[in-house]
């Protein structure tokens, strides 16, 4: 029996058959060998080749031909490839994949190499590290994350770093405690910062896996503190980071040292443009854990669609800058009440001045300066970026202008915010006058293709564009003079790429052909041929159009290099640009909208009238505006109400509001006074975690175990049917112990509903809680919900008029009354209702005399139970007239006895 030998990988090739294989392909073999777990690109000529088990995988990612080529240990080498031009969009597909990809370039000379040309990995390319415009989401940031833990005896401490590639923005963060403490703040963390990318150390184990993120594994000694703290020194070029606020730390510095040396490898150079540091704390920012963000759909639905959500609707943007530092408010609304304060008094400036549809209209016409600024930093900035950068520093005059108009009295004044934005965007002079005079006012896309810079810029380029520019002349004055000296009426002089310059002659007309001429090709119908004279011009013409290339190859890394100083002045001006043309989106949403600025105070209260939900107010046609009110004596909200009766959307609506006033903007509402808020918890809906594990109901007393854990007396707290997913008596025990817990012991701000009837007791025994409910009136069979929050419990939860409404056959609608109807009586038998939070009574023979004197109570109602048994079976439509007077008379029967 034949056996089928199995298909060998790059790696085994190496090793075994190394000299069995070409010299080009031993050159693979080589660079593959340093990036063993990367999809190396491997240029040849106009491809981009890959192979063996590359191959292999790249064809089935991307839906490319296999083929082979050549043969190792017998096997046929696979390989498939893909057009250079065309790289970019098999990067993208990729990198969404979590794949990461090693570009091999061809860095010698083809003319003057002895074997293969010399090629070399240029870049790499990972999920984390992007800063090409076409792989990167246009309004999101994508980061790269490093994170390092330290254990000393029971304590862990973990330190994150991450780094925005694309816009040069490096932070740090610490935490410590025991392990099972540190991972939930870990997946918190993680859960607000969304890297694309994580690294982690060759033994590191207290994070394995964060929501399918790509996770690389790096030596563990890429995160020795002592180097991570020099390498952050010598990236900031400081000589202390207390500067930075980062005193103190180690773990932090182990996973910034990991995180630098990354960043830097995948992209073979410095990193010019990452030339600050922040230190975040956890006091910083309200916090939001990840269900909170996903139940208030604050930048992805919670079916994962980009919208409605908050952000797509506040998004009027007109830059990609404004729009990343929009997402980024949304995500890390600040605890610091001044912060917010001061973007209130911005947007109130830019309302009364009615500068924000002139300023709408400037930044429209701004490209992506941070973006360009960081590619110019990598040295990868195309020509047709420096021309936008150009036209973009030629707008900031005129943005300065309506800037500074907004200035007054009460408006913050020059040290109000728009002040530092006024001051940010000062022009660079320096800087915009060379690329004015360096870049042509339309550039080619790429260098290569020639025609980068501007007629004056460089007498020698000017000199030899002159040669190549001239030669359509040249050919003109050539063609009619060998007309005039030929005879050859219909002769020409042309040029293309593959032959050349050449004269052209019919094959009628070749008799008259001078003995000078040399024949070049033959065509079907023509002829043609070449000149002495046309000869040295072609040499001459061809020659400069190369030296014309390479000088601007040169002219253009130049110009790179000179940009460079510049560079955080670039910054800096991006940073003004976003933050105006956030603010001046929210300033149009706020006037277009009828928001109003809230009040941000000291005591701890939520006070907001005729507030509305600001995504569904603009999904329906008329949204109606409720109250909400907290004060230190009002702590917790009971409320009540029908499926579908609006109180989801009222409990969503509050945290909307509260965090919208943290961020700065102004809110829906004719008003909204709000205190110190440090967390906003939510638990609303539940859904199974079956590839974790977890039933629905577990999910749900996971995220409620979370907010009992992590509540304060200034959090807000959105806890929604808590208890459902078990038997009656389980939840109902669990809803009323969890609500207790929130009164007594968190004392959250709590919007608290439930259909659990029994709960609206609590108000009794505990003052701090109120019962609201949502209205709505019932209409024959059918409901109308009025969705107005209105003061004390509702009368009942009209869940068959819901059902109905949904479409449940009406059978089913009809067999549910009859049993609701019986459930009722049957709870007319039982003993009289006692308070459901009451202690038992602790004398028995009071609670037997109790029952004794229920005993005439019981016999009433078994009497109505049969009357309504009786009512409940009469169908009416299928009575005839002398069947309904019999069953008049039965009724009667009934009532009497």
């Amino acid at each position: 029996m034949t056996t089928v030998p199995k298909e060998i990988n790059a790696a085994a090739a190496k090793k075994n058959s190394a000299e069995k294989l070409t010299p080009m392909m031993q050159q693979y073999m080589g660079i593959k060998e340093n990036h063993p777990t990367m999809l190396v690109f491997y240029r040849m000529g106009d491809f981009y080749e890959l192979f063996f088990e590359d191959a292999e995988k790249a064809s089935r990612l991307l839906g490319i031909t296999l083929t082979a080529r050549g043969v190792a240990s017998g096997n046929p080498i696979k390989m498939c490839g893909v057009p250079f031009h065309s790289l970019d969009g098999y990067l993208a597909k990729l990198v969404k994949l979590g794949e990461s990809v090693a570009i091999c370039e061809q860095i010698g000379d083809p003319a003057t190499s002895k074997g293969p040309v010399e090629r070399k990995v240029m870049r790499v390319v990972t999920p984390g590290t992007l800063t090409d415009a076409d792989l990167l989401p246009e309004k999101a940031e994508r980061p790269l994350l490093a994170m390092c833990s330290i254990t000393q005896r029971k304590t862990v401490t973990t330190g994150l770093a991450w780094l925005s590639l694309a816009s040069g923005a490096l932070k740090l963060m610490e935490f410590s405690g025991e392990s099972s403490t540190v991972a939930v703040r870990l997946q918190q963390e993680l859960e607000r910062i969304v890297p694309a990318e994580i690294l982690s150390g060759d033994n590191g184990n207290l994070f394995d896996d964060y929501a399918g993120t790509h996770i690389n594994r790096v030596p563990d000694w890429h995160f020795d503190v002592v180097g991570g703290h020099k390498a952050l020194l010598d990236q900031l070029g400081v000589a202390t980071l207390t500067g930075f606020g980062a005193d103190g730390l180690g773990a932090a510095f182990g996973a910034a040292g990991a995180l630098l040396r990354y960043a830097q490898s995948t992209q073979g150079r410095g990193l010019q443009h990452v030339r600050s540091l922040t230190t975040e704390t956890e006091s910083e920012f309200i916090g939001l854990d990840a269900a909170t963000r996903r139940n208030l759909e604050l930048t992805e639905t919670i079916r994962g669609q980009e919208s409605p959500t908050l952000f797509s609707l506040l998004d009027h943007c007109r830059t990609a800058m404004g729009s990343r530092m929009l997402r980024h408010w949304l995500h890390h609304a600040r605890r610091d009440q001044n912060v917010a304060r001061a973007r209130h008094e911005a947007i109130a400036a830019l309302a009364q001045s009615e500068a924000a549809g002139p300023l709408a209209a400037t930044l429209a016409q701004v490209p992506d300066i941070e973006r360009i600024t960081t590619r110019i930093a990598l040295l990868s900035a195309r020509p047709r970026d420096l021309a936008a950068l150009r036209d973009g520093l030629l707008q900031l005059p005129a943005l300065r202008g309506d800037v500074v108009r907004c200035y007054g009295p009460g408006q913050g004044g020059e040290t109000g915010l728009l002040a530092a934005i006024h001051a940010a965007l000062s022009t660079p002079t320096a800087c915009l006058d060379l690329l004015v005079r360096a870049v042509a006012q339309e550039p080619a896309a790429m260098v290569r293709d020639g025609g980068v810079f501007a007629t004056g810029f460089d007498a020698e380029l000017d000199e030899l564009r002159a040669l190549s520019e001239n030669a359509g002349q040249f050919l003109l004055d050539l063609e009619t003079r060998e007309r005039a000296r030929t005879g050859i009426a219909n002769l020409r002089v042309e040029y293309n790429k593959v032959h050349g310059f050449y004269i052209e002659v019919t094959h009628g007309q070749t008799d008259k052909v001078p003995d000078d001429y040399r024949r070049r090709q033959t065509l079907k119908n023509a002829e043609r041929y070449i000149t002495p004279e046309l000869k040295v011009f072609e040499d001459k013409a061809l020659s400069a159009q190369d030296k014309a290339l390479v000088r601007e190859k040169l002219l253009y890394d130049l110009l790179l290099a000179d940009l460079a100083p510049h560079i955080g002045t670039l910054q800096t001006i991006a940073q003004g640009l976003a933050q105006l043309d956030t603010l001046n989106a929210l300033t149009e949403h706020a006037q277009q909208h009828n928001w109003a600025a809230p009040q941000l105070v000291d005591e701890p209260c939520i006070n907001i009238v005729e507030g509305r939900h600001p995504v569904v107010e603009k999904q329906i046609e008329r949204f109606i505006a409720n109250d909400c009110r907290f004060v230190n004596e009002r702590r917790l909200l009971l409320i009540t109400g029908p499926n579908m009766g609006g109180k989801s959307t009222f409990m969503r609506q509050v945290a909307l509001i509260t965090l919208l006033a943290y961020v700065g903007s102004y809110v829906p509402a004719a008003s909204a006074t709000i205190g110190p808020i440090d967390r906003i918890f939510t638990r609303i809906g539940a859904t199974d975690d079956l590839a974790g594990g977890r039933s629905t109901f577990m999910v749900e007393m996971t995220e409620s175990a979370a907010i009992l854990n992590g509540a304060t007396e200034h959090s807000l707290v959105l806890m929604d049917e808590v208890g459902r997913g078990t038997s009656t008596f389980d939840g109902l025990a669990l809803a009323w112990a969890i609500a207790r817990h929130l009164i007594d012991t968190s004392r959250s701000f709590t919007l608290f509903a439930t259909h659990y009837f029994e709960l609206t007791q609590l108000p009794d025994s505990h003052p701090s809680a109120t019962n609201v409910h949502l209205s709505a009136v019932e209409h024959k069979d059918s409901i109308v919900f009025l969705h107005a929050v209105q003061a004390g419990p509702a009368s009942q939860s009209y869940g068959l008029q819901v059902a109905q409404l949904a479409g449940v056959p009406q059978p089913v609608i009809k067999a549910a009354r009859k049993h609701l109807a019986r459930l009722e009586a049957q709870a007319l038998d039982a003993t009289p209702q006692r308070d459901l939070f009451a202690l038992p009574s602790a004398d028995p023979y009071a609670q037997e005399e109790e029952e004794e004197a229920s005993a005439p109570l019981a016999a009433l109602n078994a009497a109505q139970q049969a009357l309504l048994d009786a009512i409940a079976d009469l169908d009416p439509d299928a009575l005839t007239p002398r069947d309904a007077l019999e069953q008049l008379y039965q009724l009667k029967r009934l009532a009497a006895a």
